[in-house]
């Protein structure tokens, strides 16, 4: 089973800038989005049931916010939404397929300012009982999607300069360290090992993309059903040049 997780920083923009042709190069089996910032109905009709997808859309109450959706090439049984069932922003979603359990997650961001940090903060004290109560689990489980931090100085080019920013910030990085030690494994790392990057977004100021100077911030994590299938793992770097601000992060499971 391949997934693909990919924030699109907005799928009808996404759409036009040439999501599809990304997917066709990928092939996923099973696509967790992020920030959709769209209903269904708002998109061109072949987009809101897409042919040879079964989706399940979970947009956010605002319109033109945040938003969360799973695709998957075979049937998929919805499970639950949110952490506790009331999620307006749209920021959890998980379903079943083919016996493995997949999760579309995106977290807040706190660089707009405090009280969205707050809410960030807020978010991360929920989030981690969650997540160490799926690992009960004996399905093979992945959670994927834009985690909105960085772990470690391998997963950002400037690291020392960002020591202070919402996205690195020490206890931000702390508390992912807990959710690998809880028995989360991080299989993108684990694929490509101890080396800088490879980074899944750019800012879209001075050069970073032309300069591949991004942070790793999607992550596709499994519990340690899931490592026992894990095969490879990739991040496509074009997706993030030309459709989003992110790149889609994929791997591979038997």
């Amino acid at each position: 089973m391949r997934i693909t997780t990919w924030n699109v920083n907005g799928l009808r923009a996404a759409l036009r800038k040439g999501f599809a042709d990304i997917i066709e190069q990928i092939q996923p089996d099973v696509l967790l989005l992020q920030e959709v910032r769209a209903l269904p109905e708002q998109l061109p009709p072949e987009w809101a049931q897409p042919a040879g997808w079964h989706v399940h859309w979970h947009p956010a109450e605002k319109l033109g916010y945040a938003g969360t959706a799973i695709w998957s090439r075979r049937p998929m049984e919805v499970i639950s939404t949110g952490l506790d069932g009331d999620d307006p922003e749209g920021r959890v979603v998980r379903a079943r397929v083919d016996g493995v359990d997949v999760v579309s997650i995106y977290l807040p961001s706190g660089s707009s300012g405090p009280e969205r940090q707050k809410h960030k903060d807020a978010w991360l004290v929920q989030f981690a009982p969650w997540a160490k109560s799926l690992l009960q689990s004996r399905r093979q489980l992945v959670l994927g999607g834009d985690f909105n931090i960085a772990h470690t100085d391998k997963d950002i080019f400037y690291a020392k300069a960002n020591e202070d920013q919402s996205g690195f910030l020490p206890h931000e990085r702390e508390w992912l360290s807990g959710l690998f030690d809880s028995g989360w494994q991080d299989f993108i790392r684990q694929h490509f090992g101890d080396i800088q990057g490879p980074y899944s977004w750019w800012s879209n100021r001075g050069k970073a993309r032309e300069l591949d100077r991004g942070w790793r911030i999607d992550y596709l994590l499994g519990n340690s059903h899931a490592a026992k299938r894990f095969r490879s793992g990739d991040i496509c770097r074009a997706g993030g040049l030309t459709v989003s601000d992110h790149a889609p992060v994929t791997i591979d499971i038997e």
